[in-house]
């Protein structure tokens, strides 16, 4: 699958089921729904939506400054062109993922042998894609039992 080139974008590791926005902060690692990043982007590709941040992709121009902003840093930046993402910051064990947000990744490591080309490795007890070796399958998000992978595309919907 020929992959083409563009410049890196914002994304958003928060799921949003941990309900830290707006209320219960229950995640500590989550987008708080302040909207510093809306305020820092200067070219209006991030709004809250539901109280978390999201970003359109074809406004961002891979600026930085909304993850400068972020007092979460939970504003991370991949390529263009990658459509599979992990929503999730949230380095806690499985079981303590769990109580905090109903979308966290719990570093079980499904997606990662799920995987055909090993593009995802678990740190800190959370999946990480490498944006350059995945092939945006989606066979990832398939197999995510927590819902913490987001095809972006909705590719995988069809598998």
């Amino acid at each position: 699958m020929a992959k083409s080139i563009q410049h890196n974008v914002a994304y958003v590791a928060c799921g949003s089921g941990c309900a830290s926005a707006g209320g219960d902060a229950r995640c500590s690692e989550g987008c708080i729904g302040c909207g510093a990043c809306v305020t820092a982007c200067p070219h209006g590709a991030i709004a809250l939506v539901d109280g978390v941040a999201r970003v359109d992709r074809s406004k961002c121009t891979g600026c930085g400054l909304c993850g400068m902003a972020c007092p979460q840093r939970v504003i991370a930046f991949v390529p263009g062109y990658q459509n599979i993402l992990v929503r999730c910051n949230n380095t806690d064990k499985g079981a303590i993922a769990r109580k905090i947000c109903d979308t966290s990744c719990i570093g079980c490591g499904m997606c990662a042998k799920k995987c055909p080309v090993g593009a995802i490795r678990i740190e800190d007890n959370c999946a990480h894609i490498d944006g350059a070796d995945c092939l945006s399958c989606g066979m990832c998000a398939v197999v995510c039992p927590h819902g913490a992978i987001h095809d972006r595309t909705g590719i995988a919907a069809g598998v």
